[in-house]
């Protein structure tokens, strides 16, 4: 069974759940993106290595990005600011400019060491090495 054909069976086995998708998908959707809800698009992926994490960032500058690793949770923030000459100008409509967001990843393995990111055409990627499975065996003497 495909995704689609799934997708129409839940939403016809049950019809308020599949009428809560729409509304959420359409009108809740767009009234957060109105209402300046401001996200990016990341993707992880799990190598033998460790992992590799893309992020788009599309006229983010690398003083603007914050890239963290605490104890295994991998955050990427943004903190986009505006042009000076942009605040100038009159705009009949401006949907680019200032704005802010954050994303986080747990990821159970990662390793400090060795950790790099780059930016490149809009595009951040960090990657994250494995750390090596430490094994705390020890050996009791019964009394």
């Amino acid at each position: 069974m495909t995704y689609n054909q799934y997708q129409r069976a839940y939403r016809h086995a049950y019809p308020l759940a599949g009428l809560l998708d729409e509304l959420v998908d359409g009108s809740l959707g767009a009234l957060a993106s109105a209402a300046g809800s401001v996200t990016f698009k990341m993707d992880v992926e799990e190598t033998a290595d460790g992992y590799v994490v893309t992020a788009e960032l599309p006229g983010v500058s690398r003083d603007e990005i914050d890239v963290e690793l605490n104890e295994g949770r991998l955050s990427i923030s943004v903190n986009k600011t505006e042009a000076e000459d942009v605040k100038d100008r009159t705009y009949l409509v401006k949907e680019t400019g200032a704005w802010s967001a954050s994303r986080g990843i747990y990821l159970k393995d990662a390793a400090i060491a060795g950790l790099s990111a780059k930016l490149e055409n809009g595009l951040l990627t960090v990657n994250v090495p494995k750390q090596e499975e430490k094994v705390n065996v020890t050996k009791v003497t019964i009394d």
